[in-house]
């Protein structure tokens, strides 16, 4: 899953030379919590609603409404936005981008190729990414595993789901908080009958290590 098809590329930018009080307004306008900063077409540092409200006076609180909208229209972009900012490539994947983020404490970046703004990923568009890897929206049923690390251990299970008429919309896997030899394994569901659930329980239970399952469709959830 690529940035180039999750970001944003309808950019929302602002003028190195804009005053805080334009940047309030784009943000506020566009719901957004970040602005690329530009100077003469040129990437030259971003702007957050964080970069706002730390920016803000400190004792705004004592001055009258006028005086508080005479000082952001003073307050200009270039002294309150974070020079040199992080990017990434449109060919990135979702899960570089997120561990970008995440090792940056940020909630999104410009993305940019040939020196060129095309677009902007924020934590908001690599939920959405998450959201359709793992099937969600299509309801159905998640069921957990422990496996062992070996060819053939994911299709044992995903061979019994086929048999009692399960659809697989996806299949996730982990190396984490696990014994070395194991994984844990996720797998999404759907098409299943529920007269089938019991059988099919007892089934997998037979061929590995079943963790919990989710039901969707009337929100039980079973943990083993």
């Amino acid at each position: 899953m690529l940035v180039m098809n999750w970001m944003s590329k309808t950019v929302v930018s602002v003028d190195i030379n804009d005053s805080m009080k334009d940047a309030i307004k784009l943000l506020k306008e566009n719901d957004i919590n970040m602005l690329p900063v530009m100077e003469k077409g040129t990437l030259v540092g971003i702007l957050t609603d964080r970069d706002v409200k730390r920016s803000s006076a400190s004792d705004a609180t004592t001055l009258e409404i006028h005086e508080l909208l005479f000082l952001i229209s003073k307050i200009k972009v270039r002294d309150i936005m974070t020079k040199d900012p992080m990017t990434v490539p449109s060919d990135y994947t979702i899960e570089e981008t997120a561990e970008v983020l995440l090792e940056k404490n940020i909630s999104g970046v410009p993305v940019v190729d040939k020196k060129k703004v095309v677009g902007v990923i924020t934590q908001t568009d690599i939920f959405k990414a998450l959201i359709s890897l793992t099937g969600v929206g299509k309801k159905g049923i998640q069921f957990a595993f422990k496996v062992e690390d070996k060819p053939g251990s994911i299709k044992d299970v995903t061979d019994i789901i086929r048999k009692h008429g399960g659809r697989i919309v996806s299949i996730l896997s982990s190396y984490e908080h696990v014994p070395e030899g194991y994984r844990k394994v996720y797998i999404r569901d759907y098409g299943i009958e529920r007269k089938e659930l019991k059988q099919l329980k007892n089934e997998l239970k037979e061929k590995a290590n079943l963790l919990y399952l989710v039901d969707h469709r009337e929100n039980k959830r079973e943990v083993y």
